[in-house]
Formats: structure tokens, sequence, C-alpha cells
């Protein structure tokens, strides 16, 4: 394997095991979402608006907020121990929270398998990036490696809403009183693929896995530390947007435009084809990694301006439209965020992403939990996605003067 700099980076067997472990993860996180207004339905016995807001809200946030307790966990545990070891339990307890997930036939157990979900899954992202950090021997291998890992993911979420619709689809068509069978199967084929890829990550990731990384120590200046926090803001923020919008979008489609599984899963579709043209294009040969730290605050910009216009999308279309701005301003920020985290990181690649992946979590489990909470409030319509832009407005107000900072680490 040729060596750059005294450094050993990982060949592409270690990076696909890893891309697949990324891949499976999103599908599993993604099937759920076209289909869980539909599940709630179906086990709560009541098609009644209000109550399905609520547990939509609900179960995406406990699954985000899981990830969020947890990942930091997980990273420092990898420091310490084997990355791979914690790759392989994360994916083996991913593969039974999607079994348990897909035979329950109750609230409360549809509760725990999604938490379990989510403290499983936090257990692969963080440490996948914490891998690829300690094999960088250069600035641009990490943001190639972490642009593929983004693209695995983003591929997984296009898999994900589109058999989770295509099964509730199917179902209905072919067999309408067998619609909760037709759930069942792909999160059983999504546990399976969850298992292989542990395989892959058992059988491809060498285990002496801590290498010397590049030479960046993490700041311990109080300046530095507020930039890592500024940083992990604007993590919390664009994670915050993409849950709200993903339960607001999920319910609108169902509630307001009247569209079917099939549709809503194919608008999530949309979102994951445009988040990955965004990554591949932010971190490819056209832009200067060290450059991709004014990208921020238009990123954001557009966020909000797509938030605030969701309202106003009155048909499949126009959706499609909207979706697009907030697939792409969000498929610019996460994986930006990430990069400059694991650039300050040094030896710490773990419990840094750790705590990346638990603030975007807890992000995204707020912002999903208060879209289904808030989406039927009669005082204020829309209020869940005109919130949400009010806050990223916020947040790009204070992102301002951060590339001068993050100038600094590069």
């Amino acid at each position: 394997m040729k060596v750059i700099d005294g450094h050993r980076p990982l060949g592409w067997q270690s990076s696909f095991a890893l891309m697949s472990a990324m891949f499976v993860v999103a599908v599993g996180y993604g099937i759920v979402l076209p289909v869980l207004p539909f599940l709630v339905e179906r086990l709560a016995q009541t098609g009644e608006p209000e109550t399905l807001s609520w547990h939509t809200g609900l179960l995406t946030g406990t699954y985000a907020l899981a990830l969020s307790l947890f990942a930091p966990l997980w990273g420092r545990v990898s420091d310490r121990y084997s990355r791979p070891r914690i790759l392989l339990l994360g994916l083996g307890g991913f593969a039974s929270a999607l079994t348990l997930f897909a035979l329950v036939d109750s609230l409360p157990l549809l509760y725990l398998g999604r938490f379990l979900s989510g403290v499983f899954a936090s257990a692969v992202t963080p440490v996948a990036y914490a891998f690829i950090g300690d094999h960088s021997p250069t600035k641009e291998w990490r943001a190639r490696r972490f642009a593929l890992l983004n693209a695995a993911g983003t591929a997984g979420f296009f898999v994900g809403p589109m058999l989770g619709g295509l099964a509730i689809f199917g179902a209905a068509q072919i067999l309408p009183e067998a619609v909760g069978a037709g759930i069942t199967v792909p999160f059983l084929a999504t546990s399976g693929l969850a298992l292989l890829a542990g395989m892959m990550v058992w059988w491809l990731l060498p285990t002496a896995d801590h290498l010397q990384t590049l030479p960046i120590a993490t700041p311990k200046t109080r300046d530095g530390q507020i930039l890592i926090i500024r940083i992990l803001s604007i993590s919390f923020v664009t994670a915050l947007a993409v849950g709200a919008f993903e339960v607001g979008l999920s319910l609108r489609g169902k509630q307001v435009l009247d569209l079917n599984a099939y549709q809503i899963g194919l608008m999530f579709t949309e979102c994951s084809l445009v988040m990955f043209v965004a990554q591949a294009l932010v971190f490819s040969p056209l832009i200067k990694v060290e450059r991709t730290r004014y990208l921020i605050i238009p990123g954001l910009a557009v966020l909000a301006a797509g938030l605030a216009m969701v309202p106003f999308a009155s048909g499949f279309i126009t959706t499609i439209l909207v979706v697009g701005m907030v697939a792409a301003s969000a498929g610019v920020l996460s994986p930006i965020a990430t990069y400059w985290i694991s650039l300050s990181a040094g030896k710490t690649q773990g419990a840094e992403l750790g705590l990346q992946t638990s603030a975007a979590s807890l992000g995204q489990a707020v912002g999903a939990a208060a879209a289904g909470l808030s989406f039927d409030f009669a005082a204020m319509p829309n209020a869940s996605f005109t919130l949400t832009a009010v806050l990223v407005t916020a947040g790009l107000v204070g992102s301002i003067g951060l590339p001068r900072f993050l100038k600094k680490v590069s």
C-alpha cells in the first residue's frame, strides 16, 4: 500500500467496509420516514391528525435523542479501545433493533425499537469518521474519504424512504389487508444488510487502527474552544432544521397535500439525490478544502429561505422544488462541519466526532419533536417551518466571522 509522508492510508477495501456501515445505518433511518405516520395510525388505531403528528415527531426525535446521548460515549470508548470492535457492536445491535421494530405490535415497543436503533447507530457514524481521521495522511485525503462516507450515507437515505414507500404502496395495491406485512419485510432485509456490513468490517478493517494522524492538536486556547463550539452550533442548527423538515414534510404530505406513502417517499428520495450531488461537489477537486469555510453562511441562508417557502408550496411539484433548496443547503453544511471538527481533533477523533454527532443528533431530536408537536398548532399555522427558519437565520447571524477563525485551523 502506498505510504504518503510517512503515513499509511486505508485501502479501498477498508474504505468500502466503512461506507457499507454508513449506508446500512442511513437505510435503517430513512426507511421509517414515509411509513411512520401510517405505522402509528395502525398501532394507535386512530387517524386523528393531532395524534399522528404527536407520535411521528416524538418517534423521530427518540431516535435522534438516543444518538445524541450515546455518540460521545461510543466515541470516547473507541479512542481507548478498538474502533472495529465498536463498529461490530453497533452494527449487530442495529440489526437486532431493526428486527424488533419490524415485529412490534404496540406503540411502547415501537418507541423502544426506535430508541435502541439510535443507541447502536451512534456507535457507527462517529467511529467510522474517526477511523478515517486516524489514517489521514493529508487534509485532501481526509476530505475525499469523508465525502465518500457522506455519499454512502446519502445513498442509504435515498434507498430507505423509497423502500418504505414502495412497501406500503405495493402492499396496499396487491393485498390491502397485508399492509402491516409490507412494512415488516424491508426492515428485516435491512437488518440482514447490517449483519453483512458487520462481516465486512470484521474481515476488511485493520485491527491496529490507531495510527498517527495529521500533526494538528485540539485547540487549548479559549478562542480555540469557542471556535469548536461555533462549529458544533452549525451542526446543531443544521440538524434541527433537517429534523423539523423531515417530520413536517411527512405530515404535510399526508394531511395537507393528501399524498400517498409512495409520493412522500419520492420527495425524500429527491432530497437524498440533491444532497448526494451537493456533497460530491463540496469536496470535489473543483473546490479547495480550506475554502469550504466560505460556504457556511450562504448554505445557512438558502436553508432558511427553503424552510420559509415550504408553507407556500401548494402542490407536489412546487414542494419538490422547495425540498431541493433545503436538501442542497443541508448537503453542503453537514459534511463541512464534520470535516472542520475532525481537522481540529488530532488524536481524539472519536471523542470530538462523537460530540459533533451528539450535537447534530440533539438538534435533530429537538427539531423532529418540535415539528410534530407544533404542526397542528392552530394559533400559528405552519409553525414548524416558520420557527425553524427563524432559528436558522439566528444561526446565520452567529456564524458571521466564522470563516476568518477557521482559517487559523487550516
